[in-house]
């Protein structure tokens, strides 16, 4: 079973653009409630799609530069990156269903 991995600025080219299946990349902070809620659902998509997409999790306070670099301005917000490239956004937390209707046409 696979976790979702937290990624920094510093290690997000390497981990999200570089890599070779789709990322969800969760932008969250300790203050955002809607971030806890979404938490767990990530989890579960996370090990029910193992090797078929990577979830990245990256902290939006202790990392400045990549959500300015996204235009990130409302948490939790979702992107699902393919081959370096945003595919798809998400804002807000979503039930499993609708996160995964969005998500599979990419994998």
């Amino acid at each position: 079973m696979t976790a979702p991995i937290s990624v920094t600025d510093a290690t997000f080219a390497e981990e999200v653009l570089n890599s070779d299946v789709p990322v969800l990349v969760d932008f969250w902070a300790d203050w955002c409630g809607p971030c806890r809620m979404i938490a767990p659902v990530l989890d579960q998509i996370a090990a029910e799609q193992d090797g078929r997409i990577k979830i990245a999790k990256l902290d939006y306070d202790a990392n400045p530069q990549t959500p300015q670099k996204y235009g990130v301005l409302g948490l939790p917000t979702l992107l699902l990156l393919k081959n370096g490239e945003v595919v798809e956004q998400i804002t807000g937390a979503k039930p499993k269903r609708a996160l995964l209707k969005v998500i599979e046409p990419h994998l």
